[in-house]
């Protein structure tokens, strides 16, 4: 039979796992740093990118010839971001996939350049990492159009 302690350790169990699957649902811990420990972090161009929205010249990442399985994670966190299984060749001139992988990315209204753009960040560390457009492959119809230097690849399973 039951004891109050079995239940009492059942209903703690339950309450902690009620609390983890809260955290996992509302996505990764955030990672902040300050602009100097960023600089530390990155290079020059990774961290224009990242921190200040900059743009790399297109066609100029080794990322965008990339086809072995993998994951592309954040080069700012590490967050793993996009399966090589929703990678593409969009024929812009950056590494393009139709799905981020879960919440690993978030999404913001940018009016920059004159015009209005969906910019896409690191859902982790917010770091800066493209744009989002509908002009995208099934089954999304999405196009998440990355800056490579604010990628790393890890090859293996997508």
């Amino acid at each position: 039979m039951p004891t109050r302690r079995d239940f009492l350790g059942l209903a703690l169990l339950g309450g902690a796992s009620f609390v983890f699957a809260q955290a996992a649902a509302a996505g990764p811990t955030r990672l902040t740093l300050s602009d100097a420990e960023w600089r530390r972090r990155l290079t020059p161009a990774q961290f224009a990118i990242l921190r200040t929205a900059a743009t790399e010249p297109a066609f100029t990442s080794p990322l965008l010839h990339e086809r072995r399985p993998g994951r592309f994670t954040c080069v700012g966190c590490g967050s793993a971001l996009f399966s090589s299984r929703t990678k593409y060749d969009s024929g812009t001139g950056w590494p393009s996939f139709w799905a981020p992988i879960g919440r690993s990315v978030r999404t913001s209204r940018d009016a920059s350049l004159g015009m209005i753009r969906t910019a896409v960040a690191c859902a982790r560390c917010e770091g800066h990492l493209g744009h989002v457009f509908d002009d995208g492959p099934k089954p999304t119809g999405q196009r998440y159009c990355i800056n490579g230097l604010a990628l790393a690849f890890l090859p293996g399973t997508a």
